[in-house]
């Protein structure tokens, strides 16, 4: 029996060891934590006749795997997986493994700094509506092991997925027939070193995939589409038609307010409920890739009118007193939030911070100056926002440290600004009050409940 070791028991490393088990081979996880929730999870897999090692990784010495497979939350520089390659040891990410499995059935990779999320879940609802079996997985929340473990007994029709950089990195083979990009800007260059190589990350998806779907509106892609030698690429653009690059018949657009599809009229963007210019854009890059895969015209309206986005990325919670509380987490990097922000009506409360990633902060401060009435600030970075707010003449703030803190507070700063809306959208990664930018979302929705 072939060994395997699964390194990091997250979401994906526990999807990962049950599939390898499931297919016959010897599964040991490890994972350097040792957390309550981490423990229970031991036990389970235990009882399935998976080895766990918590508090450790394995040390390569005698005990050599035929395989590792890596978690997205793994540094793919750490020396363990280091040592393993010079070893000549096959290491891949989980979502690698999951094509292993997956190959046979087409699917649409969506990659992107920000706008992933909104695109894929459009996509699903799209496919779905015209008829087609798929779940969307990978970076969104399903882990793509798990799909292929589904699978087994119920087939997609395609897969859908969401890939980061971090599942890119871990992958060598992976194909898809459609291949979406929605936005570049720099982010996890704590953990790329350069805005190069996150770049040629990225890229290395598209390379691979059949189809290419590009968004003109973002200038960095539009230079760099304009110098590649690709074939079978799709422009979106929602300044209209002029603004594409080739041949119209493969563009996507906005024409007088209308949404146009390989020049065919498909509905008017009044129909699409979702607030802000980057869900436009999001929108005619799903629409691309549900005509590319066949989906008609009716279903893709239906798709567009009920669609009413995704948790955490500018999910209105409640409004109180005429306010609107909204929920932004998934808003971790400057160039997110400074959207969330270009996205929702003036004034504004906002609440921010967190883990600060590396990144130009200059745009979403002078947006916060533009929109913000008063700003909030919570977590590790709440000392460094609150100089840097002040360095730049913006002096209406206040460090809360705490979501519980931040909400009350907001509802004061509401009513005495006279605010149309409190803000969460933190700029930041959510790993030092939160296990996840879902569960940080999560407490202010509970907290805005609570009001």
């Amino acid at each position: 029996m072939s060994k395997v070791f699964v390194i990091g028991l997250g979401k994906s490393g526990l999807a990962a060891a049950r599939l390898l088990r499931q297919k016959n081979y010897q599964v040991t996880v490890y994972d350097s934590s040792q957390s309550p929730s981490l423990l229970t999870q031991k036990e389970n897999l235990e009882k399935e006749k998976i080895t766990v090692k918590l508090g450790e990784l394995p040390c390569l010495e005698g005990d050599i795997p035929d395989l590792i497979v890596v978690s997205p939350g793994v540094p793919w520089d750490i020396p363990i997986l280091e040592k393993a390659r010079a070893l000549g040891i096959k290491t891949i990410g989980e979502m690698e493994l999951a094509w292993q499995y997956l190959k046979n059935y087409p699917w649409i990779g969506i990659t992107g700094t920000n706008g992933k999320t909104t695109t894929t879940a459009l996509v699903e609802a799209m496919l779905k509506a015209g008829g087609i079996k798929t779940k969307a997985c990978g970076n969104i929340g399903y882990a793509a092991c798990d799909l292929a473990l589904e699978a087994m007994v119920n087939p997609p029709d395609w897969v859908v997925a969401e890939i980061s950089s971090y599942q890119i990195e871990s992958s060598f083979e992976l194909s898809p027939k459609i291949g979406i990009w929605t936005t570049f800007t720099p982010d996890h260059l704590e953990r790329h070193k350069t805005i190069e190589n996150y770049h040629r990350i990225k890229a290395t998806l598209l390379e691979r995939s059949r189809l290419k779907i590009l968004n003109a509106d973002d200038s960095h892609l539009y230079n760099f589409g304009l110098n590649l030698q690709w074939r079978n690429v799709h422009w979106t653009s929602i300044r209209g038609k002029e603004y594409l690059s080739g041949d119209l018949e493969k563009g996507v657009y906005l024409e007088d307010s209308w949404i146009v599809a390989f020049k065919e009229l498909i509905a008017p963007i009044s129909i699409f409920k979702m607030v802000g210019r980057h869900n436009q854009q999001n929108l005619l890059l799903a629409v691309a890739a549900a005509r590319l895969a066949g989906v008609d015209k009716q279903a893709i309206v239906e798709a567009i009118s009920t669609f009413k986005g995704v948790p955490h990325r500018l999910e209105l919670v409640r409004t109180i007193n005429g306010v609107d509380y909204i929920n932004d987490s998934k808003a971790t990097n400057y160039d997110a939030a400074e959207v969330g922000l270009d996205a929702v009506d003036a004034p504004v409360i906002l609440i921010a911070g967190g883990l600060a990633k590396k990144g130009d902060d200059s745009r979403w401060i002078a947006k916060i100056k533009e929109k913000c009435a008063f700003v909030l600030l919570i977590g590790f970075s709440a000392p460094s926002f609150a100089q840097r707010l002040s360095q730049a003449g913006f002096d209406n703030y206040e460090i809360v440290e705490t979501m519980s803190k931040a909400l009350p507070r907001s509802r004061e700063m509401a009513e005495k600004f006279n605010a149309k809306v409190v803000l969460l959208s933190p700029a930041c990664a959510s790993f030092d009050q939160y296990s996840s930018f879902e569960a940080r979302g999560d407490d202010f929705r509970q907290l805005c409940y609570n009001l």
